[in-house]
């Protein structure tokens, strides 16, 4: 008997056959035969004998019937079973005896030892619980201390460099072979006839120079020609720059990785915020770029100043919020005051907090601002615009006639096209009319040479 009916008390189920049941079965074929007396009917011949004379003969045939009849009887016999179920046990009772059992009442009566002994035994299978509180291992150990990183791997590489080796069956002998020594498979002739018959002339002139060369002149020469597989990185540039090949570095050199070029960290944006709200108030024409990236500290009461002191400047051409905490609050008002903007010609709002239905506003605000060549918005809280948003962004961007670049991501193919060729449209216009006020300017002052020689 298994664990389990030791603590049930038996099985649940039993299936056993019936001794007295046997499985058989026969056939039994009767045949009766049956004979029904028939007809006589009588046949008259006539034959002639030896002396002529014609002798009539008659011969009596009577019919008999003979009716066969067979009977198939069929008998067969099953196999009865009988299923024995016996209830389920714990300790020697029925589980459903245990159903009205208060087992708040049963835990209080236990003390810590024996709630330890038997949490252990029990795993409440509960994902909520941390790993500690289910694992039934427990370390009855004091601690050492606070960890120690350093001393740990010390202890940890003395324990292996004293740990000794597991002996080997059969000691190392230089130069012996163990097991099959791998033996190249033998060419085939035609491909060994093939590459003795490659043969390139290429005239004295270039042998003489070839066998005469050195290793960094081929490898230089190599370079020059774009051989990359014959050569590693390094000798690659180094050839194209004329630097001279890197020592030790041949044919069948390794080269190593280059090293990590550090650079220093950017310093913290020291742009002092309430200086600069009051240089854009009082329109300060040495103040033409203005940045105020990834200072996080500028509350609303502060960009609140700035953008409505930006109608009235007529210096300040570039304008950098990113990372500021742009809200949809400060961005409607940003939008409203690029509206009346005069000179601001760039524009960055990137990584901020702007939801997509007000970068709609900010690009319709660059409609009535006729000075904006460069708009960024790109890495804000809503990573996908959507196709209406980009749908209306594109419908926006094509009726504006001064914007140069546009720093969005879109996602949708139809989009990105429409806003790319439009975009290259206002350049190429843009640069036709330079072209020709530059032409214009050359005439008129070979004109003005001309008549001041006359």
């Amino acid at each position: 008997m298994s664990d389990i009916e030791d603590v049930f008390g038996g099985s649940a189920e039993e299936t056993k056959p019936e001794p007295d049941a046997e499985s058989k079965s026969s056939v039994v074929t009767e045949q009766t035969e049956e004979v029904i007396p028939g007809e006589t009917e009588k046949m008259v011949t006539e034959t002639i004998d030896e002396d002529g004379d014609v002798v009539e003969e008659t011969t009596e045939v009577t019919r008999k019937t003979v009716k066969r009849t067979m009977k198939i009887t069929e008998t067969s016999a099953t196999t009865k079973t009988t299923t024995l179920t016996t209830p389920a046990k714990l300790y020697g009772k029925d589980l459903s005896e245990y159903d009205d059992v208060d087992v708040e009442s049963l835990l209080a009566q236990l003390s810590p030892e024996e709630i330890t002994i038997l949490a252990k035994e029990v795993d409440p299978d509960d994902n909520f619980l941390p790993p500690d509180q289910r694992n039934s291992y427990e370390c009855t150990k004091e601690a050492t201390g606070p960890l120690n990183r350093k001393q740990l791997i010390e202890h940890i590489n003395k324990q292996a460099i004293e740990t000794p080796d597991q002996p080997e069956f059969e000691p190392y002998v230089q130069g012996t072979v163990r097991g099959k020594k791998w033996v190249p498979p033998p060419r085939d002739a035609r491909e060994i006839e093939a590459e003795e018959q490659i043969a390139i002339d290429m005239g004295e002139e270039y042998e003489h120079a070839l066998n005469d060369a050195t290793q960094e002149e081929i490898i230089d020469l190599a370079a020059i020609l774009g051989f990359h597989s014959m050569m590693n990185q390094d000798q690659y540039h180094a050839s194209l720059l004329n630097k001279g090949q890197p020592v030790g570095l041949g044919w069948d050199g390794i080269t190593k990785s280059t090293q990590q070029k550090l650079f220093p960290m950017d310093p913290p944006n020291s742009t002092d915020v309430e200086e600069s709200i009051k240089r854009v108030k009082d329109d300060d024409s040495k103040l033409i770029d203005l940045n105020l990236n990834n200072i996080k500290n500028i509350s609303d009461e502060k960009l609140e100043q700035l953008f409505a002191a930006l109608p009235q400047n007529e210096h300040l051409e570039v304008l950098s919020l990113t990372n500021v905490g742009l809200t949809d609050k400060t961005a409607l008002l940003l939008a409203e005051a690029i509206e009346k903007s005069k000179t601001l010609r760039v524009l960055n709002v990137e990584t901020n907090f702007i939801s997509p239905p007000v970068i709609v506003k900010l690009v319709q605000a660059l409609l009535k601002c006729h000075t904006i060549e460069e708009f960024r918005a790109s890495n804000q809280r809503s990573a996908v615009l959507g196709n209406k948003i980009e749908m209306e962004i594109t419908d926006l961007v094509e009726k504006n006639s001064s914007l140069l670049r546009l720093g969005l991501h879109l996602e949708f193919n139809d989009a990105r096209h429409r806003v790319a060729a439009h975009l290259q449209r206002n350049i190429d216009r843009i640069r036709k009319d330079l072209e020709l006020r530059l032409q214009f300017r050359f005439f008129n002052n070979l004109h003005r040479k001309s008549t001041r020689i006359q």
